[in-house]
């Protein structure tokens, strides 16, 4: 059981000069050293081996620390990395008997059993009894590669039924990412799918499947709006109102508006008290009506707003930047002006205007206007 040396220690340090010290060296095997986990380790049980030679109980041993050190080259820490890990194998017992002493004790039969498997080469690696411990940490042990083989077919797993309804189904995102107004459109909507090929229930995904635009079902109608995300325009207007008279633009009171009525909570709070102020405008106003006020004073936010669209201002614009245009004929007597659609469809909307409104646009073709499904339309739009 003994292990091949070039010649043996002496155990005082004090009598070996430079020579001796590196002529006299102790062999270690490396497929010890695999096996023991590490070159510290190989080099301890190596050490401890030989020094048994010739001692009446080969199987007890006591050293100090100076010695191990001196004789194997190993500091403090790697002496008590590889002496845990022979504990940690079976082959040795260890304990401290005073401050600069060690003492260690063999066992015989793990020793033999242990020896002969390193020994035994034909034997596969998974058939070794010894428990394999990690690499010694004072040599660099080699990194395994972090990338992932990815199968070059792979495909996302969802609910969609086939290849084409997923790609309408990613074409359907990116638009809507894009209307959203979000920075990379492309990135959300990998999100989503990623988030759904992992188990996560998407709302966007069933407004899809249902045919209805994405986020329908998301979507909730309050109290306060006409539908959703559309408050009723008197109440939408009696904020910009409060906003304009503390002295902001009407751009800004406007978007400051709809930013409150967008806020659940606050716009609940603004109904309630909207609701009670003009609960007491509509009373006075009909015991006005009984006085005989035939038009009793409703707030500015109840008179009837006129939407401004993008091809009415490009329209004035347009007639300030030409002033070498002619000046549009003014009406006279013999040339009755042109009524706005807004007006005829006004008046066509009382049921005592209906016929009235009728029959002045089938006396008055040149006007432009036709009823078409019960309400007044433009028949030369352009």
């Amino acid at each position: 059981m003994s292990v091949p040396t070039t010649a043996k220690l002496t155990r005082n340090k004090d009598d070996l000069n430079y020579d001796e010290i590196t002529d006299k060296r102790i062999i270690y095997s490396p497929k010890l050293a695999k096996a023991l986990g590490g070159v510290s380790t190989a080099v301890l049980l190596n050490y401890l081996l030989h020094i048994s030679e010739g001692k009446d109980n080969p199987y007890k041993l006591s050293l100090t620390r100076d010695e191990i050190e001196f004789a194997t080259g190993l500091n403090a820490l790697e002496r008590e990395a590889a002496i845990q890990k022979l504990k940690a194998q079976g082959l040795i017992a260890y304990q401290v008997s005073s401050y600069s002493t060690l003492e260690f004790s063999f066992s015989l039969p793990t020793l033999e059993r242990f020896l002969k498997t390193i020994d035994n080469r034909d034997k596969p690696a998974d058939s070794l009894t010894v428990t394999q411990t990690k690499v010694d940490p004072h040599f660099e042990a080699v990194r395994r590669p972090i990338s992932v083989a990815v199968s070059p077919n792979y495909r996302f797993d969802g609910p969609w039924e086939s290849q084409q309804q997923f790609e309408a189904f990613q074409r359907e995102l990116l638009e809507y990412f894009k209307q959203k107004g979000v920075p990379n459109p492309a990135l959300w909507a990998f999100k989503v799918i990623d988030s759904i090929t992992k188990g996560i229930i998407s709302p966007l995904w069933d407004d899809f499947v249902n045919g209805v635009p994405l986020e329908t079902s998301q979507q909730v109608q309050r109290p306060w709006e006409i539908s959703p995300g559309q408050p009723y325009p008197a109440f939408e207007e009696e904020r910009t109102q409060y906003y304009v008279h503390r002295g902001e633009p009407l751009d800004s009171a406007l978007a400051k508006a709809r930013r409150d009525l967008r806020n659940p909570e606050f716009a609940k709070d603004l109904w309630e008290g909207f609701l009670r102020k003009y609960d007491r405008v509509a009373d006075d106003a009909l015991k006005a009506q009984k006085l005989g006020v035939q038009t009793p004073y409703l707030p500015p936010a109840f008179q009837e707003q006129t939407p401004a669209t993008k091809e009415a201002v490009m329209d004035k614009l347009t007639q300030l930047a030409s002033p070498s245009l002619p000046p549009q004929e003014t009406a006279t007597a013999d040339t009755p002006s042109v009524p706005s659609l807004s007006t005829l469809q006004s008046a066509y909307a009382k049921p005592m205007g209906k016929n009235l409104i009728k029959k002045l646009i089938n006396q008055h073709p040149e006007w432009g206007y036709g009823i078409e499904d019960g309400e007044i339309v433009d028949l030369y739009p352009f």
